[in-house]
């Protein structure tokens, strides 16, 4: 659990009052797929299960979850890139690498996540993950090797485009 006094861990640089946790209290609604993605990882970090369920869309919201199996500590979260999301947009793609701590290894998962505007509020769809490696396996990566997404692809094709 974070207190209001630390910086947030969705990685804007904010104090979590100031950030997401005025979302977590509803006494504000994130304008965008990437302010929503990112509360969301806060969400998921803190386990707060009724956020996230509240900000899944309902055709794909499964009716309950169960975080307290959740072994990993979530750390970080990067967002690599944005596609629509924003205010005046309907839908919105997120591709984002979420760092987490699990057994005294860090492990980085990469996933790309479609995000939907209903009634105004933005709505997490679903998900892919791409890869889920240890992160310094992902640091050591030139540009020729295999893409650590396993795709088969050159890193330089794929995720390091």
């Amino acid at each position: 659990m974070i207190d209001s006094t630390e910086k947030c861990l969705c990685g804007s640089g904010d104090l979590y009052s100031s950030c997401c946790q005025q979302f977590h209290l509803k006494t504000k609604q994130p304008l965008t797929a990437e302010s929503t993605m990112r509360s969301r990882f806060t969400a998921y970090a803190m386990k707060n299960k009724d956020y996230l369920l509240q900000t899944w869309d309902g055709s794909k919201r499964p009716e309950e979850i169960n975080l307290s199996k959740e072994t990993a500590e979530w750390i970080r979260l990067e967002i690599i890139k944005t596609k629509k999301g924003g205010e005046k947009d309907s839908k919105g793609v997120v591709e984002f690498k979420a760092y987490y701590m699990q057994d005294n290894e860090e492990y980085v998962m990469s996933e790309i996540s479609r995000f939907k505007k209903t009634a105004g509020r933005w709505l997490y769809l679903d998900g892919i993950v791409k890869s889920v490696v240890k992160a310094r396996q992902e640091n050591n990566q030139g540009k020729n090797a295999p893409c650590s997404c396993g795709s088969g692809k050159k890193y330089k094709r794929c995720c390091g485009k």
